[in-house]
């Protein structure tokens, strides 16, 4: 194993948001300054930043100097390094593109970032208001007020929240699960604040750096970067070739539609715009949706394009742009799309507002044929995948996505190809594994250092001892989902054990193993005096969900209202409690990404996953002295090593049953 440390940051969430590589080169350059003027103060980070790759040609200085004015009033106040990288964040969260479309999830929710726009809150609370205003829960305080800060108040309990996440992704929550009674005790908001994070992050939320406490507490910049990722995820989650086929349209050639496949939907948006652009005889390409559209005119195309009926070249002659934008926003609001956006907004380049806006449009109008005709290739075929292929990209990606690595995946089978996003997944479940001298930053354009970072992740993976037999860098690179899949499968279970042994490591020296996980929920529910057991985790009984519902209520008794639980004889009824399981085990506080398809096929690695999870719940709230191995339990009987799903198995249960004993 590696022993390079790198650059240490005192504060963990901070030091996640940067690989080693950006660390280094950062302080490389803050040093340099600081060596040369003495000292570095807030009225030096302007042409400092502005000077630096990541920003140069997306923002000028004097636009930096407004960013950091915000939170950085005393020009003359000295900049220590840790400062410095906030006030980097800071910037970045204005920036569109790959990394600064996906900063928002992460430095919107800092500590750091506490001054809220007034023009974002009423954006959101205007959204909140149009989807909710139909549920009758929410008649007494729906329109919420944007002019006070009743918002804060009311995500206190997690129900509009918890409502928030069901409008943006349906079925997402099972309604049954929340506390929804008029006055709450701090356990029942509690457990509601915890099914909302961990559905958040089931559907694809970065929530690494926000607890219960800070939503209970209403804390507003956090309470808003959440809210921001929620209606983000629902006004993007058209934008691909499954659920707009038309979207085929975008792609010259067969090249193309690959690429289009594996594009993150704010790119696919960014395509999708500039192809209408093109026709309408805009002769700029945009590429963010900050700088590149605050003078209004890419908008004014936009617009005409779409709506040739409302076609004016009014607003293309209007100069001064703070007019030009009023006159596109009376342009939009005849499409009924000017809920997230102000004249301000488009003038000052609000990155999250535009992006919305944008999206919006698309969702009205997108202005592509309802059949394309003659496409370069059927987009069937390019994303064609069996289901259990399809669930296993979701949950992996999910997952990957929950740890806070600085690179957020869109794609699984995609984006890990350059291995960068491996090696930072990989350094947050094992930190100092990676030698990141020895690896490569994107944009990689040599095959060879794609193949280079890939076999580092490769050296991890077999020191982590993952079954990685035949199995080369270059597998990753050429997107083998076969070993992909069983790759990222072998970590997640690693992590998970990892995690349980960490609670019970003084246990006889002993490592626990998926049959132990097995064997303590079975005693959990037989102590319950319960009769249901399972005999794996294949076993088609627990289609009837009725052994987790009993495992639920035998580690916490008051979470499962039995009143709701059916027979679980039909597929209605099996369904019904599929969704009542994941909504309870994640309001007990589990993090987990299965659906309840996965339940009620038994899927086996996600069965195991849910127990995992609960067994790690269960452990947490036990004293370190309590012991989880029955009297009676023949240790040795315990220490069989650990299933290793290997690549020659394949990534399917249902290939080899033997892949989770």
């Amino acid at each position: 194993m590696s022993s390079y440390v790198g650059v240490l940051v005192s504060d963990p969430w901070l030091q996640s948001q940067f690989t080693q590589v950006e660390l280094r080169n950062l302080k490389s350059k803050f040093v340099s300054t600081k060596t040369r003027s003495g000292r570095v103060t807030v009225k030096d980070l302007p042409p400092f930043l502005a000077n630096l790759k990541d920003f140069s040609g997306t923002f000028v200085e004097n636009e930096i100097k407004t960013i950091l004015d915000e939170s950085y009033p005393n020009r003359h106040e000295e900049v220590e390094f840790e400062t410095f990288l906030l006030a980097f964040l800071a910037v970045q969260s204005r920036k569109g593109g790959s990394k600064g479309a996906t900063s928002f999830l992460k430095t919107s929710t800092t500590t750091f970032h506490r001054a809220i726009s007034e023009s974002e809150k009423a954006s959101y609370i205007s959204h909140i208001n149009n989807y909710l205003r139909e549920d009758p829960l929410w008649n007494s305080y729906i329109p919420i007020n944007p002019a006070t800060d009743a918002l804060f108040d009311i995500v206190k309990d997690g129900v509009i929240l918890c409502k928030l996440i069901n409008a943006a992704v349906p079925g997402t929550i099972d309604e049954r699960a929340i506390n929804m009674k008029k006055e709450l005790n701090p356990w029942e908001r509690t457990e509601n604040l915890s099914l909302c994070l961990n559905s958040a992050k089931a559907i694809g939320c970065t929530v690494v750096n926000i607890g219960t406490q800070d939503i209970a507490e209403g804390t507003p910049h956090l309470v808003l970067g959440l809210i921001f990722q929620i209606i983000k995820i629902q006004l993007l989650s058209d934008l691909n070739l499954k659920k707009t086929p038309q979207l085929v349209e975008l792609a010259e050639d067969n090249q193309d539609v690959e690429e289009l496949v594996g594009l993150a939907p704010e790119k696919i948006l960014l395509k999708w715009m500039n192809f209408h652009l093109k026709k309408a005889g805009y002769e700029k390409q945009v590429t963010n949706f900050s700088s590149d559209i605050k003078d209004g005119e890419a908008y004014a195309y936009l617009l005409n394009a779409l709506a040739p009926e409302h076609s004016t070249h009014v607003t293309l002659e209007t100069k001064d742009p703070s007019e030009r934008a009023k006159k596109v926003l009376e342009q939009a609001e005849k499409l009924d799309c000017k809920r997230y956006l102000s004249p301000e907004d488009i003038v000052q380049g609000s990155a999250n507002l535009n992006l919305a806006f944008v999206a919006q449009l698309f969702q009205h109008r997108n202005g592509l044929s309802e059949e394309s005709s003659n496409p370069p290739v059927s987009f069937a075929e390019m994303i064609t995948e069996d289901d259990e292929t399809s669930q296993e990209e979701r949950c992996f990606r999910l997952w990957l996505n929950s740890l806070g690595a600085a690179t957020y995946i869109d794609n699984v089978f995609e984006d890990v190809r350059n291995g960068w996003v491996l090696l930072e997944i990989l350094d947050k479940v094992s930190p100092g594994s990676v030698n990141w001298k020895h690896a490569n930053k994107p944009p990689i354009e040599i095959l060879f250092k794609k193949v280079e970072n890939c076999n580092q992740v490769i050296k991890i993976g077999k020191e982590l001892r993952l079954s990685l037999v035949n199995v080369a860098g270059n597998d990753i690179v050429q997107g083998n989902k076969k070993f992909i899949l069983a790759f990222l499968w072998q970590l997640m279970r690693y992590t998970m054990l990892q995690t349980l042994n960490s609670l019970k490591s003084h246990w006889q020296g002993k490592e626990i193993t998926e049959t132990d996980i097995l064997n303590w929920a079975n005693r959990k529910v037989k102590k319950m005096g319960r009769t249901s057991q399972a005999v794996s985790f294949k076993d088609k009984n627990l289609s009837n969900g009725i052994f987790f519902l009993e495992l639920l209520s035998a580690v916490e008794p008051r979470v499962v209202d039995w009143g709701l639980v059916t027979k679980g004889r039909t597929e209605e009824e099996k369904m019904l409690n599929a969704t009542y399981i994941i909504s309870v085990a994640r309001k007990l506080g589990c993090s987990i990404f299965l659906l309840p398809e996965d339940i009620i096929e038994v899927y086996q690695k996600m069965m195991l996953i849910l127990a995992a999870s609960i067994m790690n719940w269960s452990l947490q709230q036990q004293s370190d002295t309590e012991s989880w191995v029955s009297d009676d339990c023949d240790v040795s009987s315990l220490t069989e090593e650990i299933s290793i799903l290997s690549i020659d198995d394949g990534s399917s249960d249902a290939q080899n049953d033997e892949d989770v004993k």
